[in-house]
């Protein structure tokens, strides 16, 4: 699917939906036995976040979408996050890399343990591209929040920084990988983790960056 039709598939659903809420981002539920329904409060608290922030009008209700599913078209920003095993099929694969061309923006957001899994699977997607960390300049570290030094560091687990790396598709960020940061624990309900508000807020802001770098961009 070519990217302006993609675009003209958003405007007409725009037009079919409510006008207070006309934009829904989802959760992706994937194969191979991982959590991919880990962190359930962090998008409905990054939406509310967002939608007070941004002035976005993003549906308040977290949706979930499965890789291979045409719905998955539906959302301009689709969210992966997990500990564990990931598995795309072949349909899978090819469903998310028409998906990602077409105009829209996976954020992969490593909740520890995802890494050696997630960067195989999405060899699938995109086999000739490879991920590349994003200079601390980038937009995305940039929108209505600075972050000088790039992907902030929520949660510790073996001492390493954290890292924002991308794939990047004829020069437009496709997809968004927060690496050692745990961006979705911070984006939880307090009382689950018990981080301090300095730390949630870093979190959330983000992640509204996140947001806001794709709605700009698709």
């Amino acid at each position: 699917m070519k990217r302006a039709s993609f675009i003209l598939i958003l405007m007409f659903l725009g037009l079919q939906v409510s006008a207070q809420y006309q934009l829904k981002i989802a959760k992706l539920k994937y194969g191979g036995g991982g959590d991919w329904y880990a962190n359930k409060t962090a998008l409905p608290n990054l939406i509310n976040f967002a939608n007070q922030q941004l002035n976005t009008q993003i549906n308040p209700k977290e949706e979930v979408v499965e890789v291979g599913s045409s719905d998955l078209f539906l959302y301009p920003y689709v969210y992966l996050t997990g500990h564990g095993n990931v598995v795309f099929t072949d349909k899978e694969s090819e469903n998310l890399r028409n998906y990602l061309i077409g105009g829209g923006f996976l954020h992969i957001d490593d909740n520890y343990g995802l890494d050696n899994f997630i960067r195989l699977e999405m060899k699938k997607v995109f086999p000739s591209l490879e991920f590349v960390e994003l200079p601390f300049n980038h937009p995305i570290y940039h929108q209505k929040f600075n972050f000088n030094s790039g992907l902030p560091k929520i949660h510790e687990h073996d001492g390493k920084p954290a890292q924002g790396f991308g794939l990047i598709y004829e020069g437009r960020l496709v997809c968004y990988y927060s690496y050692e940061s745990d961006l979705g624990n911070g984006w939880e309900d307090q009382q689950i983790y018990n981080d301090p508000y300095p730390i949630r807020l870093e979190a959330l802001r983000m992640g509204a960056n996140i947001i806001s770098f794709c709605f700009s961009n698709y």
